[in-house]
């Protein structure tokens, strides 16, 4: 095979000079663009599926153009220009994004004239700027990428693959960009938090490898052999939507006897809906028991799984209180379409700044907040009366396929003719699906859950993890962000995991950065010598 490392040569004197102030200073940064692949996929002008489009694209919430073919194997890097030498690589943070688990480009990030600050729990950008390190955005195929001869070209590994192959890319041109690919940093939101997770999970696994051969990625010897890496240091990674074969199951295992047709998306509960809550809610206990995760020596259940979310949130709470900073009531702060105010009636703290939290109270508070998915919340195109393209199922299938049910209550429930998904169509049960050899819906389940990754003991896995998932965000099950944290916890090779289910905030990211900064910097020192 071929050896396309010198088409993937950066030109170091190929950039554009930007000018922004950090702090009220003025600093120059050079920013490079480039496709990270010898062999990108050409795309459709026209994407069909929402999407994140590439930076100064519109974007109207149901398809957008694409002005760049190439775009989503594209990437740009922002290296600060020093005013002092530079004695030491620089550590290089890796932005993706692909929230909802749509296709993305590369986002501008730093914008000539900008003027970003060092020193707030917001600006992202204004802190790596200020500690010099380098920034990189990179763009991704995943679910709703078209290509320009009409295949689906996002699905699941697609994400993952492009994202190892950027992270190849900066190691053939460590030299241009001058920063330290022994220390790279993934982080992202949503979809992008599960795509951080995932990559930080799989480092050098060589089950990506003929993707990655595929579109002529860096590092592979004319015998097909891998010559450069794709693991990473560590992970930031908010509210990642992970386990997505599992998440239906979790969701309603976790919020569906909190149901209500006030509180569900749609404003409606039918028959089937309220049936399939309930199946999917009873299977997730064996799901838990069959991971064989140890919880403080214990085989991890679904009740020590209920009790790890209540211990989390009074840790939080305690966090909070010990701060001496007032805990507003919760009473008015959260409202719901009908202007309701939710009552504080979840935590109480005893003598000494004890939380106590009351389980039933909580998740009900939870579920007011912001409305649950529908049923199913992740696999429902197909299945109880929605035809609609609707969840994460166009991430699986053939290329050729708008979408594939992917999990058991998906496929086994299907109810639509001709969509070449379920047993209606196939003949063949969820399960018997999952064992046929070379199964393809297997396989993407598999290379796409950092659970069974980080069980695996293949991958070269990242040591070090940040991940936070807000208090009030249900956008998936507590119990997906705790069983991520427990299977870290389990993982020998993880050296450090920072959890938290971060105080009263939503589905969002990089709102805690001074705090995701300071235990990063303390992880860069402890290794500096590395």
């Amino acid at each position: 095979m071929t050896d396309y490392s010198a088409d993937l040569r950066l030109d170091g004197e190929r950039y554009e000079l930007l000018h922004v102030l950090v702090d009220g200073e003025s600093v120059e940064v050079r920013k490079y663009e480039a496709t990270y692949v010898a062999l990108p996929i050409a795309m459709s002008k026209e994407q069909p599926s929402r999407g994140v489009p590439p930076s100064g694209e519109p974007d109207a919430g149901v398809g957008f153009a694409l002005k760049d073919p190439n775009a989503y194997h594209k990437l740009h890097i922002y290296i600060p220009v020093c005013s002092s030498p530079v004695t030491k690589p620089r550590p290089i943070i890796l932005q993706v994004w692909n929230n909802g688990w749509f296709a993305s480009g590369p986002h501008d990030m730093v914008f000539d004239g900008s003027n970003y600050s060092s020193t707030g729990d917001g600006d992202f950008v204004g802190k790596i700027l200020s500690e010099g390190f380098i920034l990189v955005s990179a763009g991704a195929r995943s679910r709703g990428a078209l290509s320009a001869d009409d295949r689906f070209v996002g699905k699941a590994p697609a994400a993952v693959v492009d994202t190892k192959a950027a992270i190849r890319f900066l190691r053939l041109n460590r030299d241009v960009i001058a920063g330290n690919t022994d220390r790279i940093v993934i982080t992202g939101t949503s979809g992008g938090g599960a795509l951080s997770a995932i990559v930080a999970a799989s480092g050098n696994a060589p089950d990506y490898f003929p993707y990655l051969r595929k579109l002529g990625a860096a590092g592979f010897a004319p015998d097909g052999t891998s010559i450069l890496t794709d693991d990473v240091f560590a992970t930031i990674a908010y509210c990642p939507i992970t386990d997505l074969g599992n998440a239906d199951a979790a969701y309603e295992w976790q919020f569906g006897s909190y149901r209500t047709p006030q509180n569900t998306v749609g404003g409606t509960l039918t028959t089937s809906a309220t049936e399939a809550s309930a199946a999917l809610a009873q299977s997730y206990p064996d799901y838990v028991a069959s991971l064989g995760l140890k919880l403080e020596g214990r085989t991890l259940t679904a009740q020590t799984l209920d009790a790890l979310l209540l211990a989390e949130v009074a840790r939080e709470a305690e966090r909070m209180h010990a701060t001496g900073k007032p805990i507003p009531p919760l009473g008015g702060m959260f409202t719901l379409g009908n202007d309701r105010e939710l009552a504080n009636d979840w935590l109480s703290f005893e003598e000494g700044g004890k939380a106590e939290i009351d389980r039933n109270a909580f998740l009900r508070f939870v579920t007011s907040c912001e409305k649950l998915k529908i049923v199913p919340a992740f696999d429902a195109t197909g299945n109880t009366g929605d035809a609609g393209l609707r969840g994460e199922n166009s991430l699986f299938g053939t290329d050729s396929q708008r979408y594939s049910n992917f999990t058991p209550y998906g496929w086994d429930n299907n109810e639509v003719a001709g969509d070449h998904s379920g047993i209606d169509d196939t003949g063949m049960t969820f399960a018997e699906v999952l064992a046929a050899p070379a199964s393809l819906l297997a396989t993407q389940l598999r290379l796409i859950n950092p659970i069974a990754l980080l069980k695996s003991g293949e991958a070269d896995i990242a040591p070090y993890w940040y991940v936070r998932h807000g208090m009030i965000d249900r956008d998936t099950a507590f119990a997906v962000i705790l069983v991520l944290y427990v299977a870290l916890k389990n993982a020998k090779s993880v050296h450090d995991v920072n959890f938290r289910l971060a105080w009263l905030k939503p589905h969002a990211g990089n709102y805690d950065v001074q705090e995701a900064f300071a235990w990063l910097l303390e992880k860069l020192e402890r290794t500096k010598s590395a």
